[in-house]
């Protein structure tokens, strides 16, 4: 899956390979699940981004995207 970032100062930011995302603390981070419905110990850490930096995500899905 991939999503798009939107930050605050206005620059676009595409993460492609993560199933998923939440909040870890001050952070928001993407995970690879493996297809799981969950995160757990055997996800892996796609990306992080300060949440105060963060404007909007959207996911990308059932779009085309050229990265």
């Amino acid at each position: 899956m991939t999503y798009r970032l939107t930050l605050a100062d206005g620059r676009t930011i595409h993460i492609a390979g993560a199933d998923t995302y939440e909040q870890e603390g001050p952070l928001l981070t993407f995970f690879d699940n493996a297809g799981r419905q969950y995160v757990d110990t055997w996800s892996h850490r796609v990306a992080s981004y300060r949440t105060a930096d963060v404007a909007t995500v959207e996911s990308l899905n059932d779009y085309t995207v050229g990265i």
